[in-house]
């Protein structure tokens, strides 16, 4: 594997989304919101399964019991994999039509922490939530117009969000009853640098971003300092995943949304998946507790 990205499945994604490396079975999930699809990619054997979704789906996370669970339009599901079978576990806007949820992470402790949007990025309501077993709680933040993550700090107690037509990752203190408290600017992506998309955490602590039309994917230190940008041969990269053993291979999902018929011809490898190895190890993911 080289250390700039290279194209590693042809998929053409609309809007890919939300890689999560599950080492109980070896392999990369992820998801294209639009599909709307479920993908389990293994890297191995380039085997590529699908199962499709019954409305846009945002995310996927393994769950403590085997299965996963996915976030859609519709709420939060439940989803089985051998039977394609999703069960509603909570709505949290039903209120809202016209929202969906969109990124979605798991902590130390099992609780899923969640982000909506308004489809038609126009509206500000999009909220942070956090869903624990048998309850989903507003966090208490800030509407904004599209949430991406979140993503939590390797030791539990810093949450980054993000606020993206804002063009800002926010972080929060996470008490030990999963208050957010001491919100602040962590970046601001520069003006015509693209839009900052999905957050990932490294071992070592740093913060990956994905820079929706921005050609890119950036690395910032604890500090909130820049200390890596890796550039990809398409405009938009939405989200990464540290995989493989020993989670030292990134893969990236990418996006055909928004490009012109032109900018196609110029991106042929939009929309596919692609990795490289940043010399740096991921963290394994957390199994939700539901």
């Amino acid at each position: 594997m080289e250390s700039q990205p290279q194209p590693v499945l042809k998929l053409g994604a609309a809007l890919g989304e939300g890689p999560i490396w599950v080492g109980r079975d070896r392999a990369l999930w992820f998801v294209d919101i639009k599909a709307p699809a479920i993908y389990r990619f293994d890297p191995e054997t380039e085997d590529l399964e699908t199962w499709a979704a019954p409305a846009q789906v945002g995310w996927i996370v393994p769950a403590a019991r085997g299965d996963f669970i996915v976030g859609l339009q519709t709420g939060v599901h439940r989803f089985d994999p051998s039977t394609s079978a999703f069960t509603l576990l909570h709505d949290p806007e039903a209120h809202l039509p016209g929202n969906r949820l969109n990124d979605a992470t798991v902590d130390h402790r099992g609780r899923i922490w969640l982000g909506s949007m308004d489809d038609a990025e126009e509206a500000v309501s999009g909220r942070i939530y956090r869903m624990d077993e048998g309850s989903t709680t507003d966090t208490g933040l800030s509407p904004v117009t599209i949430t991406n993550g979140p993503a939590v700090s390797p030791d539990g107690t810093i949450l980054y969000h993000v606020d993206t037509l804002g063009r800002t990752i926010w972080q929060s203190r996470i008490g030990d009853d999963g208050t957010l408290e001491g919100t602040a600017p962590f970046v601001t992506i520069e003006e015509g640098a693209g839009h900052p998309d999905g957050p990932v955490v490294d071992a070592e602590g740093c913060v990956w971003i994905g820079l929706f039309g921005g050609w890119g994917v950036r690395r910032y230190d604890p500090a909130g300092e820049l200390i890596s940008h890796v550039a990809f041969p398409v405009a938009n990269i939405t989200k990464i995943a540290f995989g493989g053993g020993d989670l030292s291979t990134v893969y990236a999902t990418t996006a055909r949304k928004g490009l012109s018929e032109a900018e196609l011809q110029e991106q042929p490898y939009a929309g596919d998946l692609f990795a490289f190895r940043p010399g740096v190890r991921g963290l394994a993911a957390h199994h939700a507790l539901l």
